[in-house]
C-alpha cells in the first residue's frame, strides 16, 4: 500500500476556492472591495492548503479514505495513466537519442565527402606528364612498317593452312561410285557348250570389272542360258562395254540381256 502515490481528492474544493480568492483580490485591485465575508473566505484558502499539506505529509491517510469512499476504479486509471507517460518518456528519449546519432553521422559523412575536393591536383599533372611521355615514344614507332609486316605474317600462314589442307585432301581417297549388274548371256541352240561360253565371258578382263558368280537357267526347249554377276566401277566400265566385249564371241554368244542393275 505504501507504493501507491498519494491522491488529492479534495482538489475541486481548493480550486473553488482559490478561484474565489484571485476574484477576491482582482476586486480589490480595482476598487470593487467586498468586505463581507472576507474572513470566511480566508478561512476556507487556509483550512485547504492545510488540507493539501495533509494530504501531502500523509500519503496512506489519503489512501485508506478514498478507498473507503469506493474509488478503485480511479487509482487504476491513475496507474495505467502513469505507465503511460512512462512509456511516452521512454520512447520519446529513444527518439531524441536516434535523431543525434543521425545528426552526428550525416556530419560526419558530409566532413568525409568535403576532403578529397582538394586532394587530386597532383595526380592529374603527373597523369599528363605521363601522357606526354607517352606520346614521345609513339612518335619512336613505325607504324605502317608493323602494319606491312603483320599483313605479310598474315598473308603466308594464310597460304600455309591453304596448302596443308589441299594436302590433306588429296591424300583423302576419293569415293568411288561402284554398281553391280547381272547377265543373262544366251546361246544358239542346246548343242553350245555352255562352260566354254562362261570361259569366254571371264575372259573379259578390265580395270574396274570383277566377276562374280554365275548359274544356268533353263530357257525353252533343253536351252540353257548363263547369268552371271559383275561389280564394275561406274567411271570405268558401262555395261555397252561389256555386251560389246561379250558379242565379239559370235560362235558361243547369240546376245546379251542386262538382267539387274544396282548401284552399290
Amino acid at each position: 500500500m505504501d507504493s501507491v502515490e498519494p491522491i488529492w481528492f479534495d482538489r475541486f474544493r481548493v480550486e473553488e476556492a482559490e478561484n474565489r480568492y484571485q476574484q477576491h483580490l482582482a476586486d480589490q485591485h480595482s476598487g470593487l472591495v467586498v468586505k463581507e465575508g472576507t474572513s470566511s473566505i480566508l478561512n476556507e484558502i487556509a483550512r485547504a492548503r492545510q488540507n493539501i499539506q495533509n494530504s501531502l505529509s500523509f500519503p496512506g491517510e489519503g489512501l485508506q479514505v478514498g478507498t473507503s469512499v469506493g474509488h478503485a476504479e480511479v487509482f487504476a486509471r491513475l496507474s495505467s495513466l502513469e505507465q503511460e507517460n512512462k512509456d511516452l518518456r521512454k520512447v520519446t528519449q529513444d527518439l531524441k537519442a536516434l535523431v543525434l546519432k543521425l545528426e552526428s553521422r550525416v556530419g560526419s559523412l558530409e566532413k568525409g565527402g568535403a576532403a578529397p575536393t582538394n586532394s587530386p591536383a597532383k595526380p592529374v599533372q603527373q597523369q599528363e606528364d605521363d601522357d606526354d611521355d607517352d606520346d614521345d615514344d609513339d612518335d619512336d614507332i613505325d607504324l605502317f612498317g608493323s602494319d606491312d609486316e603483320a599483313d605479310a605474317a598474315a598473308e603466308k600462314l594464310k597460304q600455309d593452312r591453304v596448302k596443308a589442307y589441299q594436302d590433306k585432301k588429296s591424300k583423302k581417297p576419293a569415293l568411288v561410285a561402284k554398281s553391280m549388274i547381272v547377265l543373262d548371256v544366251k546361246p544358239w541352240d542346246d548343242e553350245t557348250d555352255m562352260s566354254v561360253v562362261e570361259k569366254n565371258v571371264r575372259s573379259v578382263t578390265t580395270d574396274g570389272l570383277v566377276w562374280g558368280q554365275s548359274k544356268l537357267v533353263p530357257l525353252a526347249y533343253g536351252i540353257k542360258k548363263l547369268q552371271i554377276s559383275c561389280v564394275v566401277e561406274d567411271e570405268k566400265v558401262g555395261t555397252d562395254f561389256l555386251e560389246e566385249k561379250i558379242t565379239e564371241f559370235e560362235d558361243y554368244v547369240q546376245s546379251v540381256d542386262i538382267a539387274a542393275f544396282n548401284k552399290i
